[in-house]
């Protein structure tokens, strides 16, 4: 069934965000979007709980996507990007990785982040 989650990337509506199920998932999102903010998280972890509204406001008012790759689930991916704690935000633009970010940012932060790359 993962692969009917990628299957339907274009098609669903992204504004809200986007659970990342794999490495062959992350790459199709990010190839096929033009700006991708990936929030690397776990479900135990409070600032990433407090993040979760912020990102969701994101995803409905923003041309970005916001992807979420759970740690826990997805220690390997996570480790590929060098995740050493959570909440570790990357930002992708063109399929290129181009910003990396730990801890909790505030919101103006963040949309002025996306902006930089979707304007």
């Amino acid at each position: 069934m993962a692969t009917d989650a990628r299957d339907d990337v274009s098609a669903r509506s992204l504004d809200e965000p986007l659970y990342i199920d794999g490495g062959s998932h992350l790459e199709d999102v990010t190839a096929e979007h033009e700006v991708v903010l990936v929030d690397f998280y776990a479900d135990w972890c409070g600032p990433c709980q407090m993040l979760n509204p912020v990102l969701e406001k994101l995803a409905d008012t923003t041309d970005a996507v916001i992807a979420k790759v759970d740690v826990d689930e997805h220690q390997q991916l996570a480790g590929s990007f060098g995740v050493r704690g959570v909440p570790t935000l990357v930002l992708f633009a063109d399929g290129e990785q181009v910003e990396q970010q730990s801890g909790v940012l505030p919101e103006n932060r963040l949309r002025a982040l996306i902006e930089r790359y979707t304007e």
